[in-house]
């Protein structure tokens, strides 16, 4: 009688582990309440605060938000600064900054810019491949209100006469069948 009060007692505390690791484990690989797991990364934590506490959000003003590098020949690179200022209480810490495509290229302070101070975000567009009028964006993501923050840059690609046309153009880019 002792034999089998010990085994399903051994049995009843191994299924009730088992079973508190499997809550557990599911929760964390598959917590898709606030649509953060995503195939293949690792997914976050159902609160970030515990992690990274949220910072500060402060405001910036920039002198223009649309850059405009006017007419350039198919293959030059052109760039552009845009210039800003830390307008609010809080020093600004810009987290990232990605272009639209790979030819629009963003540089940007890795350092807080204190309240008050100004800096810029400086870019280089790379025309290989584009034809016509461009406009392409830089997101920027920080502790800013509002956030992210996206700035524009235009310009008119010219192709040479008699140049090979190297562009993606919609009839171009079909595929041969």
């Amino acid at each position: 009688m002792k034999k089998i009060f010990l085994t399903l007692s051994i049995i009843g505390m191994v299924s009730l582990i088992a079973c508190n690791e499997t809550k557990t484990s599911s929760v964390s690989n598959n917590d898709t309440s606030e649509g953060r797991f995503v195939k293949g990364e690792n997914p976050k934590p159902n609160s970030t605060k515990e992690i990274t506490p949220a910072l500060p959000t402060t405001t910036v003003e920039f002198e223009q938000t649309t850059f405009d590098l006017g007419d350039m020949q198919q293959g030059d690179k052109k760039g552009g600064t845009f210039k800003f200022t830390n307008t609010g209480s809080e020093p600004l810490i810009i987290e990232s900054a990605k272009g639209s495509c790979g030819c629009t290229v963003p540089k940007w302070p890795k350092e807080p810019i204190a309240p008050g101070e100004s800096s810029e975000i400086s870019f280089e567009f790379n025309s290989k491949g584009k034809k016509n009028k461009q406009t392409k964006t830089i997101t920027l993501k920080g502790n800013v209100d509002p956030n992210p923050i996206r700035l524009t840059v235009k310009g008119n690609v010219i192709v040479p006469e008699g140049a090979t046309n190297d562009a993606k153009t919609p009839a171009t880019s079909k595929k041969k069948g």
